[in-house]
């Protein structure tokens, strides 16, 4: 017998990015963490948690975070769905919206394969449009393909181009379903598709604070959307989704936007000097407006390049995929952890 439903049985799971034990010595620039501490407020309260907060279950609703979210990025508090990291908001709309042939889940490649694997375990049909090679967003693809679901990222990974906000309008006016802009990336950006969210009934924005406000551990994201859109979303979300100690936390980094923003900047600033310093010892290197660079790897050695950086404990990302087989996504470090990748790159003369 066969435990598992046939769609569960026949598909493929979600490889994370290799996650070494804290403490270990590596230079860990592969899934695309914040190299900075989180706001000192937010780890005032862990230091400060009053032990009630843990015998109680937490607000379903998660309002102090939401009141948070309101007043950091002048959106009402009721346009807000709080989640277990945005991965779990991806899980919930599709749960919501995609069933079968008849509701697809459509979104343009190559960008997070999360996408994917969600819509498989459903299970929902996928439509895959090919991003051209100058990721100019396929508008009337996406919009034939006549999605329940259509999911943009921008910034997008692993290329970290952000798609222009003319591009996107265009395209919320002409789908039949929900679209989902995924800004997990935004805080490293030049600007955000936050101000379409009053003009388009069907879509939502979608954010977290494992990128910018450096709390990947903590699993907290957020949606904004109409309230009529949140209202089919808070019907699927378990009641406890997210834990009261995230609840917390994140309330206090979101309420900092100062120090967030001086983080957000000194990773710009590093993305800048990386790409040159990449470029100039021979790494091709795409513009980005991520916390990552996409980089091209000579003579198609990005394997053995990979292989090679872990050996020196410097973890990146390699895809053994069509159209990034050759290349690797290295997230963008402190000074001196981008050095020493610099370093490793020049010593085996790739």
């Amino acid at each position: 017998m066969n435990y598992f439903r046939p769609a569960i049985a026949a598909m493929q799971g979600y490889t994370p990015g290799e996650q070494p034990k804290p403490g270990t010595p590596i230079i860990k620039l592969n899934t695309n963490e914040n190299p900075y501490p989180p706001s000192p407020r937010a780890l005032e309260v862990l230091r400060n948690l009053d032990r009630e907060w843990l015998r109680r279950y937490p607000d379903p609703y998660s309002r102090d975070f939401c009141n948070a979210v309101s007043e950091a990025l002048e959106v009402p508090a009721d346009w807000i769905i709080v989640t277990n990291g945005s991965d779990d908001l991806l899980n919930i709309l599709i749960r919501a919206c995609a069933e079968g042939k008849e509701r697809k889940v459509v979104y343009p490649m190559p960008s997070y394969v999360l996408y994917r694997t969600l819509a498989a375990m459903n299970p929902a049909e996928v439509v895959e449009v090919e991003y051209p090679e100058d990721y100019q967003l396929p508008i009337e693809e996406l919009v034939a393909a006549n999605g329940a679901v259509t999911l943009i990222a921008t910034p997008n990974s692993p290329s970290g181009h952000l798609v222009p906000l003319d591009d996107l309008r265009q395209l919320a006016g002409k789908v039949s379903g929900v679209l989902a802009i995924d800004e997990a990336y935004v805080d490293f950006a030049e600007y955000s598709a936050l101000s379409l969210i009053k003009e388009f009934d069907n879509l939502i924005i979608l954010r977290t604070l494992s990128k910018g406000y450096s709390l990947a551990g903590l699993r907290l994201g957020f949606g904004i959307a109409n309230p009529k859109l949140l209202s089919g979303l808070f019907k699927v979300k378990d009641s406890y989704n997210v834990d009261a100690i995230a609840i917390l936390v994140g309330a206090a980094a979101m309420r900092d936007q100062e120090y967030k923003n001086t983080c957000a900047e000194k990773v710009k600033r590093s993305r800048f000097k990386l790409k040159q310093n990449l470029q100039q010892i021979g790494f091709p290197v795409r513009d980005s407006q991520g916390n990552f660079l996409l980089v091209t790897c000579p003579n198609n050695k990005a394997e053995a390049i990979y292989q090679s950086l872990k050996q020196q404990n410097i973890l990146v990302r390699y895809f053994n995929l069509p159209g990034l087989d050759n290349k690797l996504r290295i997230t963008v470090g402190t000074e001196e952890q981008n050095q020493k990748l610099l370093q490793a790159l020049i010593k085996n003369q790739f």
